[in-house]
């Protein structure tokens, strides 16, 4: 957890502050040591959100894209009173999940419920499999335009299975976020969109700019109705253009 509140305000963690968690108002103390990021913790292995995993550099340069007023937001259920902390809110009502450990389905499927306007961020880096996998079915990625629409019937080759049938968009970082490496190699995510069309999946690539970007002005980053709307126009005029290339007979049958 980066921030707990210390005299009433938001305050990350330094040694020897002890804070409240912003959560379930219990006490928690800074963890500032040097084999983990510094940040505050739960006497013993509580925990007051079950949802939360321990949090990693990777984590932390991924929420700090993103002002400090929409990190770790808790959100709580008018209905059951279920509560959670989310990693990233915006204003406009989007939440972002980073997601570093792995996570099982029926976990993965709670969090869409509750959070229902949100979409995750993938660390592939963790297991050191998921990269070469990309790499080679998917070859140049890299350098694909950004927002070029690809399908696929197979996307378990190169994408991480767990995550194909989400209902939320999936953003998978296959490079990690290098702040101190700015080339074009470590800008690029690929978005799979949620549901299939014509039974295939619908993924793209996007640069991590445009996405800090997008979520500074917009709830819904990625509508998956206007893509496939797009699709299909696509294809219809495809099918059009196809039958219009072939020559009529002297009677003027094609």
């Amino acid at each position: 957890m980066k921030f707990a509140l210390v005299g009433g305000e938001r305050r990350q963690p330094e040694p020897t502050l002890t804070g409240q968690c912003p959560g379930c108002g219990e006490t928690v103390t800074a963890k500032c040591g040097t084999q983990r990021v510094w940040h505050w913790a739960h006497k013993g292995l509580r925990t007051c959100d079950p949802w939360w995993e321990p949090e990693t550099e990777w984590h932390r340069r991924w929420k700090n894209l993103f002002p400090v007023s929409w990190q770790e937001t808790v959100l709580r259920s008018e209905t059951t009173g279920e509560r959670h902390i989310a990693d990233v809110r915006t204003p406009n009502g989007l939440v972002m999940e980073f997601q570093h450990s792995a996570i099982n389905p029926a976990e993965l499927a709670s969090r869409e419920t509750f959070y229902q306007n949100m979409i995750w961020i993938v660390d592939c880096k963790r297991l050191g499999r998921d990269r070469p996998r990309i790499d080679e079915n998917l070859t140049n990625w890299r350098s694909l335009p950004e927002g070029d629409v690809r399908m696929s019937h197979w996307p378990d080759e190169f994408l991480p299975k767990r995550w194909l049938d989400c209902s939320v968009p999936v953003l998978f970082d296959f490079d990690g976020l290098d702040i101190d490496d700015h080339s074009d190699r470590h800008n690029h995510l690929i978005c799979l969109l949620p549901d299939r069309f014509m039974d295939e999946a619908v993924y793209f690539p996007v640069e991590r700019s445009t996405l800090v970007s997008i979520a500074n002005n917009e709830a819904l980053i990625f509508d998956r109705r206007t893509v496939h709307q797009r699709l299909l126009e696509s294809k219809m005029q495809a099918r059009t253009a196809s039958y219009r290339l072939r020559a009529p007979d002297r009677r003027g049958r094609y």
